[in-house]
């Protein structure tokens, strides 16, 4: 499978060339930066700071390379997001991308690209956070009536986007689970004043801070007793390897629209 990778001097997008690298049956061809980056035009190996050269440079122009590769993977910003996205559909590539803040505007853009080519929208790419999410599927199902749900979402100081794509993804697990779109309908922390508790709305909370490593744990409050399902990730490196996996098996799907939940079989 041969392989696009944006951003490659990014904290995720450095360990997704470190794994893809490491695979004899993926192919890296070129790295995508922006423009006016000193790095534009070293290999990607030297970029992402991997220990060796891979034999494919980083380059400033897509479009340049973008006809070499079977998929391309994206963790990028909101802003490059979109232009790879773009790209891909100019030249009917398949693309995971995995970059979250989008506006709503933007995702329908994404969705609807979904009609010409195949697109994987991936806000967490961890498989154990995937096995999380099918836990709260379970845990909304019998629980939702009768208790009160609440979400914390923690990451460092970097975070531009609250809550997380992580949260959010959970969130919607859960409203697929009961039928009810708990997004939407939720709550973004509490403001100061007098408040009560809407019963059967989900509370996000977003905690930014430091350099600590992303976690997130949601709450099934009940009388007397309360349920917490938690995930902390220690380290990135569970995503890349999620991500890597989810481009492999997305070089053989047909247009459409895709989570990483379908590539991994959960």
């Amino acid at each position: 499978m041969k392989l696009i990778i944006t951003a490659p001097r990014g904290k995720m997008a450095s360990l997704i060339v470190a794994d893809a690298a490491s695979r004899d049956n993926v192919e890296i061809v070129a790295g995508v930066g922006p423009a006016g980056r000193d790095y534009i035009g070293r290999d990607i190996g030297e970029v992402a700071m991997i220990g060796c050269s891979v034999g494919a440079p980083v380059v400033d122009d897509l479009e340049s390379v973008i006809d070499q590769a079977d998929v391309v993977c994206d963790f990028s910003t909101v802003e490059l997001g979109m232009e790879v996205l773009d790209a891909c559909i100019r030249h009917h590539k398949a693309l995971v991308i995995g970059t979250t803040g989008f506006s709503p505007e933007q995702r329908a853009k994404l969705e609807e690209a979904s009609k010409t080519i195949p697109i994987m929208i991936a806000a967490n790419t961890d498989r154990m956070v995937n096995v999380m999410r099918k836990l709260l599927m379970d845990a909304a199902k019998e629980l939702y009536e009768d208790t009160d749900i609440e979400i914390i979402d923690m990451h460092d100081n970097t975070k531009l986007d609250a809550p997380s794509g992580t949260a959010r993804e959970l969130i919607e697990s859960m409203g697929e689970a009961v039928g009810r779109d708990l997004v939407s309908d939720a709550v973004y922390g509490r403001p100061l004043g007098r408040h009560p508790r809407e019963k059967g709305k989900v509370t996000f909370h977003a905690l930014r801070g430091g350099d600590t490593p992303s976690s997130h744990t949601v709450f099934f409050f009940g009388e007397g007793e309360r349920l917490e399902i938690t995930h902390h990730c220690l380290n990135w490196k569970g995503c890349a390897k999620g991500a890597v996996n989810a481009c492999i098996w997305m070089a053989d799907q047909p247009v459409g629209l895709y989570g990483i939940r379908e590539s991994m079989g959960l």
